[in-house]
C-alpha cells in the first residue's frame, strides 16, 4: 500500500512539474512579503498533531521531503531546488520569516489541500506522514 502512494506520489510531482509545476507556499509569483501571498483559513491555525513525537518522526519527515519535496524546494528548503527553478512561481523557502511564522496547523492545512499549481497531498499521504513532514520542515527551517 506504501509503494503504491509512493508510486501515486511521484507521478503527481512528475505531473505537476510537467504540466504547470509546483507552487511556492506564498501562492504567487511575488516574493513572500507580497499582499498576494498564501493564508490559510484561520481555523487552520487550530489544527495540532495528534501524533506523538517519536524517535523515526523526523527521519520519516525528512525520507519523505527528500523524495517528493526536495526537487522543488531545495535539499536544505530554500526554495531552489532544480525542479522549482524551472517553475514560473519560486517554491517557499522555509527559511523565510513569513513562512517560519505560519502555525503547524497551516502547513498541514496547505500541504494537504494544496493551491494553484501545488498539488494537494491529502490523498497521497496519510495525515501521519503531512505531520511528519511538518515537524521536519520545523527542524529544517532553524538550521542554516
Amino acid at each position: 500500500m506504501i509503494l503504491n502512494k509512493k508510486i501515486a506520489a511521484s507521478f503527481l510531482v512528475c505531473i505537476g512539474i510537467g504540466a504547470v509545476g509546483l507552487s511556492s507556499f506564498t501562492g504567487s509569483n511575488q516574493p513572500a512579503h507580497s499582499q498576494d501571498r498564501w493564508i490559510a483559513p484561520s481555523w487552520a491555525d487550530t489544527l495540532v498533531s495528534p501524533y506523538h513525537d517519536e524517535p523515526l518522526t523526523l527521519a520519516n519527515g525528512e525520507e519523505l521531503f527528500g523524495l517528493y519535496c526536495a526537487s522543488c524546494h531545495g535539499e536544505s528548503g530554500y526554495g531552489d531546488g532544480a525542479a522549482g527553478g524551472a517553475l514560473g512561481q519560486k517554491p517557499a523557502n522555509f527559511h523565510d520569516s513569513l513562512v517560519k511564522k505560519q502555525t503547524n496547523g497551516a502547513l498541514f492545512w496547505k500541504m494537504s489541500n494544496g493551491k494553484g499549481n501545488m498539488p494537494p497531498f491529502q490523498d497521497v499521504f496519510t495525515a501521519e506522514q503531512r505531520w511528519q513532514l511538518v515537524a521536519y520542515l520545523r527542524k529544517l527551517s532553524v538550521t542554516e
